[in-house]
């Protein structure tokens, strides 16, 4: 009977011994898992910040290029009217008014690729169609068109188009 209680003294110590060394192991896994949580719940929020700042960047270069935009039309109209206001002036204590107008300076790009394209298209046209005169009529209003539309994009680039 000694023998008996011996080993169950013996077991219970080892028992109790290995069940401090679970807890104490679970009790290390959670602080390193709530550790863990803590940096990667920084990382977030700093993910979140850097998103932010990122965000209101794009925000104020945005209100920047339209605000140049609106100084660039204001400075056009501006223009335009200066170009189209009446003169003042004096001549012996007596105001007279004239009226300025602004000439227009010869054909736009418009015009000019218009015409450019169509006779290109119709000397095209005609080099590859020899025998027939359609190939001269076809290429004259493809290039016509073409010559218009890249024209009028040179136009709208320079102001003069609306």
């Amino acid at each position: 009977m000694k023998n008996l209680f011996a080993i169950l003294f013996i077991a219970l110590a080892m028992s109790s011994c290995s069940n401090k060394e679970k807890e104490e192991a679970a009790k290390q896994a959670a602080i390193a898992a709530v550790k863990d949580s803590i940096r990667l719940d920084s990382f977030k929020r700093a993910d979140a910040e850097n998103k932010a700042k990122l965000a209101e960047l794009e925000k104020k270069k945005a209100e920047e290029a339209k605000q140049a935009e609106e100084k660039r039309l204001m400075m056009l109209a501006e223009e335009r009217s200066a170009a189209n206001a009446p003169a003042v002036t004096s001549q012996n204590s007596a105001t007279t008014t004239t009226t300025t107008t602004t000439q227009k300076k010869g054909w736009s790009s418009a015009a000019k690729g218009t015409a450019i394209g169509a006779g290109a298209g119709a000397l095209g046209g005609a080099l590859i169609d020899k025998k027939k005169g359609r190939g001269a009529i076809i290429g004259g209003v493809v290039g016509a068109g073409t010559g218009y539309i890249i024209g009028r994009d040179k136009d709208k680039k320079s102001g003069r188009a609306n």
